[in-house]
């Protein structure tokens, strides 16, 4: 990571709209890979089933990693994301994989690293910087996975701060931004922030946050209650250069809690919906015309800075996203006036002046 690059990106999200990649996992999907070429050679003999353990490609098939990065970046992507949602040794713990999850976090890094300061070079009046991912867990600290004991957790605080420290450590080298994302348990996300704290003040360097939630659906609120107003104050605190929006819904139906965002929040608005809502099959049939005919109207709107797409989302969509909202002006980041703000599953405000 290097601050003049930042700089640049700082400078360009006050000129136009910066446009974030798409769908990693949809995209190493569609290669197909078998078990075998999950395990590669290194984990060839692994105990547990591996297949569809994506992080763990940027070990046993790191030329698909790239090759992902690569197209996003050619669709016009200016941030993207480490290919890191999982590698945490809470969420490796599914397969086994634990004690590897660093060494996991390390490589997507790299590579992602690799490909951008390729892209760089190529296009320096245009940046690429890479984006930390931490993924909101397979655990969580506000629900119990026991529908019989529901004071039940299968971790605590101090577990999942220590586990994204890790990750965070591990990528700290190679990333220009942290990105805590799909954040359906505020709890989760607060831990990771604090992580990030404690990262930074061990190394003596801060990297920006970037903190994007999920609403998981039409009700409006985080799957641990919180409404959209709700959880940004929760998370205010940790002064992020952006917060945002992801997954769960489609565009169409994500816009109205991106607006409700957009007007509480004092600092830059990020979105990436999925392609739709999942058939039957559980694929994404939104195509890029569709998913662009939802989202260029929030841009000629004016209430988001940040542009990508999760679930479903190809270098495709990337690519018609960045063509057709170029030249319309970004959010401008409002004042917003001092106040007591609280919030467990609604939001509070004590003192706002009208």
């Amino acid at each position: 990571m290097t601050r003049a690059l930042w700089q640049k990106i700082e400078q360009a999200i006050k000129q136009r709209i910066l446009i974030l990649d798409g769908a990693m996992g949809t995209m190493l999907q569609a290669y197909k890979f078998s078990e075998e070429q999950f395990r590669g050679e290194e984990y060839s003999n692994w105990s547990s089933p591996l297949k569809g353990n994506n992080d763990l490609l940027n070990l046993t098939q790191p030329q698909a990693v790239r090759a992902v990065h690569d197209d996003f970046l050619r669709a016009g992507a200016d941030l993207i994301e480490t290919n890191t949602f999982n590698a945490s040794s809470i969420s490796q713990a599914d397969y086994g994989l634990q004690d590897h999850g660093a060494k996991i976090a390390e490589a997507g890094a790299k590579i992602a690293r690799e490909i951008a300061d390729v892209w760089t070079a190529k296009t320096p009046d245009k940046p690429r910087a890479v984006l930390g991912a931490l993924g909101p867990l397979s655990k969580t600290l506000s629900l119990s996975p026991k529908v019989e004991d529901p004071g039940y957790r299968e971790v605590d605080f101090d577990h999942v701060v220590q586990a994204y420290k890790v990750q965070i450590l591990a990528m700290f080298e190679h990333i220009d931004a942290l990105l805590i994302e799909t954040v359906f348990d505020t709890l989760n996300a607060k831990a990771a922030i604090f992580a990030a704290l404690e990262v930074f003040e061990q190394r003596g360097q801060e990297l920006p946050l970037l903190i994007s939630g999920t609403i998981t659906d039409k009700s409006g609120r985080t799957l641990s209650g919180q409404t959209t107003e709700a959880f940004w104050q929760s998370i205010a605190h940790a002064k992020p250069f952006a917060v945002g929006l992801n997954c769960a819904l489609g565009a169409e139906d994500l816009r109205p809690y991106v607006q409700a965002l957009a007007k509480v929040a004092d600092t830059y608005i990020l979105a990436y919906p999925n392609a739709g809502l999942p058939n039957a099959f559980g694929e994404y049939d939104e195509t890029p015309h569709e998913m662009c005919e939802h989202m260029v109207p929030w841009a000629e709107a004016g209430f988001v800075n940040i542009l990508g797409g999760c679930c479903g989302s190809t270098p495709d969509h990337i690519e018609q996203l960045a063509e057709q909202t170029a030249g319309h002006p970004a959010r401008t980041v409002p004042d917003i006036a001092p106040a007591l703000r609280l919030a467990g599953l609604e939001p509070f405000v004590l003192g706002a002046s009208s």
